[in-house]
């Protein structure tokens, strides 16, 4: 289609050209003025004129049915466990708490538990998971009014048998207030100056060590009932390093040096209903930013790639990472040592009276 496109504008003239461009333009803006005036006009306008979201519409589909698999499959984080044992916690907080609350889902919470511990058990990657589960259910049970659907889920998880882990419980806590936060604002402000998007690097390699260290700041990050619905995807070694780095727009002339990049992953299988479709970019970017700041406390420096969504680049990126239809790139990180002699783009800001607005 592109050839054709350049074949017919090399027998037409500038003037021409642009006449058609223009009135390509004038007909476009006719019919959005018309699709925008209903929701019926504006699905209308998607499915027969564009097709811009329907790589989207499918990753919705395809991830609302990995979701349905995944509650019957022997996965090592449960997305339906962390929601609901999130849930319990935001119950249990609550001021006044409810004598009785979270009736609609703690029989599948249980159930969801011990499906984990009976097929994980010991032996699962992250008994972290199943330990902070089985602390907030048995202090839910303990504090919890009576209910026959209660009473049915407590005799249930009574009937488990879970030895700890460790000795600190992980349940609901009170933070300590006594003592002033260990990082200022000041020393905040300044690594926030300091952390710029570096896009020249000393050519040695970053030590996975470092990256760990900085993707552990990031799991830190909120996430919506803490499902952290996404994955770092690192590559540090260097063929693999430009086939990445090059795919994504906006790296020509300067990606050859990246000693590792990232690409953050996002998992539309985490949910149950398109209403959370979103819930993917906004986890996705809250770790990636704590990622980056983490770094700069490491001596590393990074820069945060865009990732339009174009269809061509979009399957090359999933072949490459061997991606299934609901996983979308957020964004891509390079990560490396500055280079002292690099230059970074001074990217003025904007002003705070035109990035709040107070009521």
């Amino acid at each position: 289609m592109g050839n054709i496109k350049d074949i017919i504008k090399s027998k037409l003239s500038d003037g021409v050209v642009e006449k058609i461009k223009r009135g390509v333009e004038i007909i476009q803006a006719s019919t959005l003025r018309i699709a925008v005036k209903s929701r019926g006009l504006s699905s209308l306008y998607y499915t027969v004129l564009s097709g811009n979201f329907s790589r989207e519409n499918q990753a919705v589909i395809y991830g609302k049915l990995k979701y349905i698999a995944d509650l019957g499959s022997n996965l090592e984080s449960q997305y339906l466990l962390r929601r609901n044992i999130h849930r319990l916690e935001k119950g249990l907080i609550m001021r006044p708490r409810r004598d009785v609350f979270a009736l609609d889902y703690i029989e599948e919470t249980v159930k969801c538990y011990k499906k984990s511990i009976l097929e994980k058990g010991q032996d699962s990657v992250d008994k972290s998971e199943l330990q902070w589960a089985h602390d907030v259910l048995e202090q839910y049970f303990n504090v919890i009014g009576s209910h026959p659907t209660i009473d049915n889920a407590k005799y249930q998880f009574s009937e488990l048998n879970q030895p700890r882990q460790n000795e600190r419980l992980s349940i609901p806590y009170k933070r300590d207030t006594s003592q002033p936060s260990p990082v200022s604002y000041e020393d905040l402000l300044k690594l926030a100056y300091r952390r710029r998007s570096v896009r020249w690097y000393l050519q040695k390699p970053v030590p996975r060590e470092l990256i760990d260290k900085a993707v552990s700041v990031a799991a830190l990050s909120p996430s919506a009932c803490n499902r952290q619905p996404f994955e770092l995807r690192i590559f540090d070694e260097p063929e693999l390093v430009k086939r990445v780095a090059s795919t994504p727009m906006g790296t020509k002339g300067f990606s050859h040096n990246f000693p590792a990049i990232v690409v953050v992953v996002g998992k539309l299988r985490a949910y149950f209903s398109e209403r959370d479709r979103h819930v993917i970019y906004i986890d996705g970017a809250l770790a990636s930013m704590s990622f980056m700041y983490a770094l700069e406390t490491l001596g590393l420096s990074s820069c945060p790639i865009n990732w339009p969504d174009i269809e061509e680049r979009e399957q090359k990126m999933a072949r490459l990472l061997g991606l299934e239809p609901d996983e979308r790139v957020i964004m891509l990180i390079s990560v490396g040592y500055p280079d002292p002699d690099g230059l970074i783009p001074y990217s003025q800001k904007k002003e705070l009276d035109l990035l709040r607005r107070y009521n």
